[in-house]
């Protein structure tokens, strides 16, 4: 279903996108930007996988992820350096503009994209994130998500992990927080299994010098370009509250908002059918 290959997107530093991508009219391109980031693409091949034929869904992973070029200066790792990658592989790959999907982390890049090259974003789809700053405050209250973060708040102090390894022990102490549904949480550790897990982004976060991801003042600009917007959002989620995404949409007068039920952070792994619906029920 997938094809794979290396992409070049940047001669100076080189950087080499691994990118892997489904058959599908150019024209249909879906831009799919991983979370993390120092994971790669690969959890999120299913279900999009099924959009073959109807879309050319493309998977990059991220320069420093997964088998994309890595190595780089602290000050390659940038939101903006990814950006430019990302707008770089869609030249390379001739299409001219694309639906843009990006998950987690990745909806911030998504949203940055959008906000750089408004002209190359047919539609948004911004996943398992949020366009508003999560309050300190947000999850006040919810007794199980602490439980649930206990075991990735400890692998996240323990001294004696660093690197790649560190990266890896916290998504699967924070499965069971990503997870809602116990049923599908097995399903959920094999495909971690299978990511290639790296560390060069937490370098510069955990010295101090990444820059936020996110735009500034997203909502207003996002609202200004009239760029559709799908906010796609499991209710359990974790990580990024859901009623942030209903607040959002307020303001946003070409959002639409989709919250699945019993689905946590991550949702297309808890109900995968209804999340994939909600995206092709989009993109169509």
């Amino acid at each position: 279903m997938f094809s794979e290959s290396m992409v070049t997107v940047s001669a100076q530093p080189p950087v080499e996108l691994f990118v892997t991508r489904t058959a599908g009219p150019a024209e249909r391109t879906l831009l799919v930007i991983h979370g993390g980031p120092d994971w790669d693409h690969s959890y999120l091949r299913v279900p999009l996988g099924e959009l073959s034929g109807r879309h050319r869904v493309v998977l990059p992973d991220l320069r420093g992820c997964g088998r994309s070029s890595g190595g780089l200066p602290d000050d390659q790792y940038t939101p903006d350096a990814a950006v430019g990658d990302l707008v770089a592989l869609l030249d390379a790959l001739g299409a001219s503009h694309a639906d843009v999907l990006g998950f987690s982390y990745g909806g911030l890049l998504a949203q940055r994209l959008t906000l750089a090259a408004p002209h190359r974003v047919r539609r948004l789809l911004i996943a398992s994130s949020s366009v508003l700053p999560v309050p300190p405050d947000a999850f006040a209250g919810w007794r199980e998500r602490e439980e649930r973060r206990a075991d990735e708040d400890r692998v996240w102090s323990d001294p004696t992990l660093s690197g790649p390894e560190l990266t890896r022990a916290a998504a699967f102490a924070g499965a069971r927080a990503d997870v809602w549904r116990a049923e599908a949480l097995p399903g959920y550790l094999e495909r971690l299994e299978a990511v290639r897990f790296s560390a060069e982004w937490m370098r510069p976060w955990q010295a101090g010098t990444l820059p936020t991801a996110r735009p500034d003042d997203a909502v207003r600009r996002l609202a200004a370009t009239g760029i559709p917007v799908l906010l796609l959002q499991g209710r359990q989620d974790m990580t990024f509250p859901a009623a942030l995404a209903v607040e959002a949409a307020a303001s946003l007068p070409a959002a639409r908002v989709v919250l699945i039920d019993e689905a946590g952070h991550m949702a297309h792994i808890d109900q995968p059918r209804a999340w994939l619906d909600a995206v092709a029920d989009f993109l169509s």
